[in-house]
C-alpha cells in the first residue's frame, strides 16, 4: 500500500473534486447562478409561451434537436467503453509503448488494469446519464404534444401541464449536464495514466475550466439579469 500511496490520494483527490463540484452546482445557494441554473428558468419561460400559441411544430423542432444532441453523446459514450475495454484487453502491447518511451512511466499491469476499469466505469455512468436524459426527453415531448390549447391557458389544467412539463424539462437537463461532466472529469482522468501527480493537474484543471464556463465565461455574463 505504500508503494501506492500516492495514486491512492490522487484518485480520493478526483472523486473528492468531482463530488465537492456536482453538490456545490446543483445543492448550494453559490451553484443557483450558474449558467446552468440560468438556463432553467428559461425553459419554464419557454413553456409557458407555448402555451400562448397552437401552431407548435416549430417548438418540436427545437426539441428534436435537443434529443438528437443527446443520443449522440449517449453513442459516442458507449464507443468509449468499447475503446476502454479494448485498452484492458491490450495491456502487455500498451505497457511495451510505454516501456519504450525515453522517460519509463509504464505502472505494473495491475494497476494498469485498475486505471483501464475505472476509466470503463466512468464512460458507463457517462452512457447511463445522457441515455436516461434522452428518455426524459421523450417524455418532455409527449407532455408538449398534450398541452392544452392556447384558449385554456388560464385554467389551473394548464397552469399545472406547465409547472410538470418545466420540471421534467429541468430533470433532462439536469442528467444531460451530468453526464458532459463526467465527459470532461473522464479527460481529467486521463492524466492518471501517466502518473499520479498529473492526475492532481488534470483534475485541478478541469475543475477550474468547468467552473469558469459555469460562473465566470461570457454565456453565464449574457444571460445574467
Amino acid at each position: 500500500m505504500r508503494a501506492y500511496l500516492v495514486d491512492i490520494l490522487a484518485v480520493g483527490f478526483f472523486i473528492l473534486e468531482w463530488a465537492v463540484y456536482a453538490l456545490t452546482l446543483e445543492h448550494s445557494a453559490y451553484g443557483r447562478d450558474s449558467l446552468s441554473a440560468r438556463m432553467h428558468v428559461y425553459r419554464e419561460v419557454w413553456i409557458r409561451r407555448l402555451l400562448d400559441r397552437d401552431a407548435r411544430m416549430v417548438d418540436m423542432q427545437i426539441l428534436g434537436s435537443l434529443q438528437n444532441g443527446t443520443a449522440f453523446f449517449a453513442s459516442t459514450s458507449l464507443i468509449a467503453v468499447g475503446g476502454g475495454l479494448a485498452l484492458l484487453r491490450s495491456t502487455s502491447e500498451a505497457l511495451s509503448v510505454l516501456k519504450a518511451l525515453p522517460i519509463d512511466i509504464s505502472p505494473p499491469p495491475a494497476l494498469w488494469e485498475i486505471k483501464c476499469v475505472g476509466l470503463v466505469l466512468i464512460f458507463i455512468y457517462t452512457f447511463f446519464k445522457f441515455a436516461w436524459a434522452y428518455r426524459l426527453f421523450n417524455y418532455v415531448a409527449i407532455l408538449l404534444g398534450s398541452m392544452p390549447p392556447a384558449s385554456q391557458r388560464d385554467t389551473p389544467q394548464a397552469e399545472a401541464h406547465v409547472v410538470r412539463t418545466t420540471r421534467l424539462f429541468e430533470a433532462a437537463g439536469r442528467h444531460f449536464n451530468r453526464g458532459q461532466r463526467a465527459f470532461f472529469f473522464a479527460l481529467g482522468y486521463l492524466g492518471w495514466f501517466v502518473s499520479p501527480w498529473v492526475l492532481f493537474v488534470s483534475t485541478a484543471a478541469v475543475v477550474i475550466v468547468t467552473w469558469r464556463r459555469q460562473f465566470a465565461s461570457s454565456a453565464w455574463r449574457a444571460m445574467g439579469s
